[in-house]
C-alpha cells in the first residue's frame, strides 16, 4: 500500500496523504479537515473517561505534516475545534506558537462555534460557509450546496469533510470491515476526518467514482499501513 497517492482534478495536482489530508501542489495548501481539537476535553469534561493521549497524537501528526509538507498556507474545512473551550484548546495555543507564521484559514464547520476573539488570537482565520480558489470550492458540508448554486459553478468542483466517510471491505467468508476514506464524486470530494477519535459514515460510490481507504498498519502482521484504493 501507498502511503501517498498523486489525483489530478481539473489539471491541478493533488496529493493524497495516509495522515487523512491532501496538498495542493499548485498552490502550496495543506487541506484537512474535522480534526476536532478539544473532542477528548469535553469527553472528560462530561465524566466520560477519555485519554489525554489521543487529542496529543492527533496534533503532533499535524505538526509533523508541516514540517514534511512545508506549505504556504493550512485550509481547514470544517470542525477544527469540537466544542466550548476547554484544556485541550489552551495546549493548542502554545502549540500554536511554534507555527506562529503559518496562515490557517477555517471554513468554519457545525462544531466550530468558538468565540470570534478565541479564533482571531489564536492566529486562524475564519470563512464563513464557503472558500473559492480559483474553480474549486470548500465548504464543511456538500450539502449545503443548493440546486442554484452548483448549477451556476458546472466548472467548479467542491472539497467538503463533514460525514467522515467510510468504506466497507469484504474479506473471507462474511468478514466486512469498515475504513475511513478521501471520496471523490463527480463534483465533489469528501476528506476522511483527520482526528481517530471519530466514527466513519458508511458511504455508496457510484460507477465513475473513486474511493481510497485508509488501512491501519497491522502489528501481527508486520505489514504497513497507507492508501488502499478500492473504487
Amino acid at each position: 500500500m501507498q502511503q501517498f497517492f498523486p489525483y489530478t482534478i481539473q489539471h491541478n495536482s493533488f496529493l493524497l496523504s495516509a495522515d487523512r489530508c491532501i496538498f495542493w501542489d499548485e498552490k502550496k495548501v495543506l487541506i484537512v479537515s474535522d480534526l476536532h481539537f478539544g473532542k477528548t476535553g469535553h469527553f472528560r469534561k462530561s465524566g466520560i473517561a477519555v485519554p489525554q493521549n489521543i487529542f496529543k497524537e492527533d496534533l503532533q501528526r499535524f505538526a509533523m505534516l508541516l514540517q514534511s509538507f512545508k506549505p504556504a498556507s493550512v485550509l481547514v474545512i470544517g470542525d477544527m475545534f469540537h466544542s466550548h473551550d476547554n484544556r485541550e484548546h489552551e495546549l493548542f495555543v502554545k502549540w500554536r506558537k511554534d507555527f506562529e507564521q503559518m496562515q490557517i484559514q477555517l471554513v468554519k464547520g457545525n462544531h466550530d462555534i468558538l468565540h470570534r476573539n478565541w479564533y482571531a488570537a489564536a492566529g486562524i482565520d475564519i470563512i464563513h460557509k464557503r472558500m473559492d480558489i480559483q474553480n474549486f470550492s470548500f465548504v464543511h458540508d456538500v450539502c449545503d450546496i443548493n440546486d442554484d448554486e452548483e448549477e451556476a459553478a458546472a466548472e467548479r468542483y467542491f472539497f467538503s469533510g463533514h460525514i467522515h466517510p467510510g468504506i466497507s471491505i469484504s474479506g473471507t467468508g462474511r468478514q466486512s470491515l469498515r475504513f475511513p476514506c478521501f471520496y471523490f464524486a463527480k463534483k465533489y470530494a469528501v476528506l476522511p476526518a483527520f482526528s481517530r477519535f471519530t466514527g466513519a459514515h458508511a458511504i455508496k460510490p457510484k460507477q465513475g467514482e473513486n474511493v481510497f481507504a485508509l488501512i491501519p498498519a497491522s502489528a501481527q502482521s508486520r505489514q504497513q499501513g497507507g492508501l488502499l484504493k478500492v473504487f
